[in-house]
């Protein structure tokens, strides 16, 4: 029997759109995909709410997917789990769980719900912005997703369309990095 060998790729790249910051494109290879970006373009200093996707080289760290939405989980070499209803991730630079994952409902404290009514999260990446060590206040929930319709811009994530994102899936891994700008 002949052992499939999977191939990742080691870097990704995105880069603004000369007629519009917020709009980019991602390229794999010889492959350029179009992608959202955040409402601010690409910044340096990234804080929380500045509407920018943050500039620099991350890894990806894995992700999570909408069962309900895609009932197979898509192939990828990145640690991919299926999301709960009861997923979020705190925004809430006061609290001791800022930039990562926690469960909801958590009163008095800010968290984005990851299982949304759009389809925006049915696959979404955590782009290693902000991870090790967590700065306060430096900007929470920066990842790759599906795009709104148009390539509307993002909070400061990265958003390609669902189809694209499936397919760039299979060929990411662990030791692919994500550079911006």
């Amino acid at each position: 029997m002949k052992r499939v060998v999977r191939t990742t790729v080691r870097e990704i790249r995105v880069r603004a759109t000369v007629a519009d910051r917020r709009k980019g494109h991602l390229l794999v290879g010889q492959s350029v995909i179009p992608c959202a970006l955040g409402a601010c373009g690409i910044v340096g200093a990234k804080r929380e709410g500045d509407g920018g996707s943050p500039k620099g080289r991350f890894r990806l760290r894995g992700g999570n997917y909408r069962p309900d939405h895609l009932p197979i989980r898509p192939r990828t070499a990145l640690p991919l789990r299926p999301l709960r209803r009861d997923d979020g991730w705190c925004d809430d630079r006061k609290d001791r769980r800022y930039n990562r994952p926690m469960r909801l409902p958590a009163p008095g404290v800010s968290a984005e719900a990851m299982w949304r009514p759009d389809h925006l999260y049915d696959v979404v990446l955590d782009i290693d912005y902000n991870r090790a060590p967590i700065r306060r206040g430096r900007g929470s929930a920066i990842f790759m997703h599906v795009a709104r319709e148009g390539y509307r811009p993002t909070e400061g994530c990265v958003a390609l369309a669902r189809p694209d994102l499936i397919r760039l899936l299979v060929r990411l891994g662990p030791r692919t990095h994500l550079r911006i700008g």
